[in-house]
């Protein structure tokens, strides 16, 4: 079974509560909300640790924010990402713009 986990950026989130899982006979998928990037890498720090292997991101995640992810799972996960220059969710702006 593949553990993927999809990481949302929002105001106000808190990664140790805002989560949720589904599980279907294919796949695991955990999905997380965070207040920024700090705390998105060390929930994905976490998530690999408990085995996920594929980690989405929303596209609240910049360029700059995802080489973060990138880097801090390293070759324990694969990383992949919803794609918004200015998301919707975030007042028409990157995540770069916001959480760097």
């Amino acid at each position: 079974m593949l553990k993927a986990a999809f990481i949302f950026v929002a105001e106000g989130a808190d990664g140790k509560k805002d989560r949720s899982v589904v599980t279907t006979p294919a796949v695991e998928l955990t999905t997380v909300g965070v207040v920024d990037y700090a705390e998105a890498v060390a929930v994905s720090k976490e998530l690999v640790e408990g085995g996920v292997q594929a980690i989405e991101l929303c596209g609240g995640f910049g360029h700059l924010g995802t080489a973060k992810i990138v880097e801090a799972v390293g070759d324990k996960a694969v990383v992949g990402v919803v794609r918004f220059d200015k998301h919707p969710g975030l007042g028409n702006q990157s995540g770069d713009n916001l959480y760097l």
